[in-house]
């Protein structure tokens, strides 16, 4: 019998070895009109590049908080399992000013230039593209990204009784913690092995994380994360249901 999974990590981890060409996360911006989807191995690739660079680039520790100031979308999902991965904690949508490094979108970066350590920010326009000129005091990630290794290893193990994920000012959860939840998410939901939930929740809170990410990972099954869908008339998204195939959906 295998031993439990105990980080997010380690539950993309087990994805990857299960069937790493499956899709995990297809991603639609109804204000850009983009679509992007990846494999359960495209977006481990991603995550083993992004550790890399908090690891060796960004000199990031376990037990380092990072301000995750980013909407929902599938690089935000990414520097979640690489945090996990790293043993960097994140404090989803955060004091800026109180974490060793901050992550933010192009909307946010007023509000992280109060961290007094490393500054990246992600342009998110479609294809991962960078920032026509990256902002004054950040690195851009989709320059530095690209050269990091696709292959991850940590310096030191990661515990997964450690802290991992700071939600509002009250919640925080282990690695082990956030496994179980999104375990207990899943079950609720009724997901399984192959089901594709449908989340148009922001990640402000544990919910549009579990439903846009942590949940469908845990259950085998695969997301669609649907951003902006405010624009979108009821038959539109039930076309998209269709034509992706979703056997869930959260709103």
């Amino acid at each position: 019998m295998s031993a439990p999974v105990r980080t997010v990590a380690g539950l993309l981890n087990s994805a990857l070895a299960a069937d790493p060409g499956r899709p995990l996360v297809t991603y639609y911006d109804d204000a850009t009109g983009e679509r992007v989807e990846l494999s359960v191995a495209t977006f481990a690739n991603w995550v083993s590049k992004t550790a890399n660079l908090l690891q060796d680039d960004l000199a990031a520790e376990p037990g380092d908080r990072l301000a995750l100031l980013m909407p929902a979308h599938w690089q935000t999902a990414v520097w979640l399992v690489a945090a996990s991965a790293t043993g960097v904690v994140v404090d989803l949508q955060g004091d800026p000013s109180a974490a060793a490094l901050a992550v933010s979108g192009p909307d946010t970066l007023d509000a992280a230039r109060a961290c007094p350590g490393e500054r990246v920010a992600l342009s998110l326009r479609p294809l991962g593209a960078r920032f026509p000129e990256t902002p004054e005091g950040f690195i851009d990630y989709a320059a530095e990204v690209p050269g990091q290794g696709d292959q991850f290893m940590p310096y030191v193990p990661v515990d997964p009784g450690a802290p991992f994920l700071v939600v509002g000012q009250t919640e925080e959860l282990t690695g082990q913690q956030a496994v179980q939840r999104a375990e207990e998410d899943a079950a609720a939901t009724g997901l399984s092995q192959g089901s594709r939930l449908l989340s148009t929740r922001p990640f402000d809170g544990w919910e549009g994380l579990s439903a846009g990410l942590l949940a469908p990972l845990a259950a085998g099954g695969s997301v669609v994360l649907c951003r902006n869908t405010a624009r979108l008339d009821d038959a539109t998204l039930r076309r998209r249901s269709e034509e992706e195939r979703v056997t869930h959906t959260v709103d």
